[in-house]
């Protein structure tokens, strides 16, 4: 046996298992100027657009979360351009290459900005049918107000999961630790618990017993899915960054 397997198999003996793949690591924003700006900006524009709509969503909710819809894409496409790193933008095909040495095809060839944000934008739009069949199950009308669940599970996918499938992609391990609650928070993860945590708890006040026109569905769910996602974005972009549970 070679003098590194017989201490890899000591390293398990040790530790009673194998070696376990590293943790998923917070994501970093960019350091430029214009990022930093924009990480404190762009929350404040999601909530004031949602603010300026939201005598229109009371009244009429499908036209106003529809148009409003590309609004909210714009917004997160420019939050990623300037903060978010695209997935696969630390591998290995980004490295300086030594003098001499030979580029090899497809070295150098970073990940697209445009072609990561429509895949993003593909991946969230494919996500919005199985959060719409997830709020059924938490208890959204099933036969009527389909249109207004469909726009508001399209929303709840644009602002959460856009972000994560923009800078990790599909990654399984990834995706599995954001699932088990095993990620570190960052002003994605943090974005995406306070989204999932604002739509179960706007949903507290649609039963009771108050006569108000805004308890109709499904504007007190929109409102806790944005004001969850812009407070856990910050939140865990400061002082819950790097935290696990």
């Amino acid at each position: 046996m070679s003098p590194t397997a017989t201490k890899t198999a000591k390293a398990q003996s040790v530790s009673g298992k194998p070696n376990e793949p590293p943790q998923l690591q917070p994501v970093h924003l960019s350091s430029t100027s214009a990022s930093q700006a924009a990480r404190h900006v762009l929350p404040v524009a999601v909530a004031s657009l949602f603010l300026a709509s939201f005598k229109h969503l009371v009244a009429d909710p499908v036209p106003t979360m529809t148009v409003s819809l590309p609004v909210v894409a714009l917004l997160q496409v420019i939050y990623a351009f300037l903060c978010l790193p695209a997935a696969g933008s630390g591998s290995p095909k980004n490295r300086k290459h030594k003098p001499g040495e030979k580029k090899k095809a497809g070295d150098g060839a970073g990940p697209s900005f445009i072609i990561a944000a429509l895949l993003s934008l593909l991946l969230s739009l494919i996500l919005t049918p199985l959060l719409h069949a997830t709020m059924i199950l938490f208890g959204a009308p099933l036969l009527t107000h389909v249109s207004h669940t469909f726009f508001c599970a399209a929303h709840l996918s644009l602002l959460t999961a856009f972000p994560l499938f923009y800078t990790h992609g599909v990654d399984a391990s990834t995706w599995a630790a954001v699932v088990g609650f095993k990620a570190p928070f960052d002003e994605t993860f943090g974005g995406l618990l306070g989204g999932f945590f604002g739509a179960w708890l706007g949903a507290v006040p649609i039963p009771l017993d108050w006569d108000r026109e805004w308890q109709k569905w499904p504007v007190t769910i929109l409102a806790g899915i944005y004001g969850g996602y812009v407070l856990g974005r910050v939140l865990g972009g400061t002082v819950l960054f790097g935290k696990r549970f």
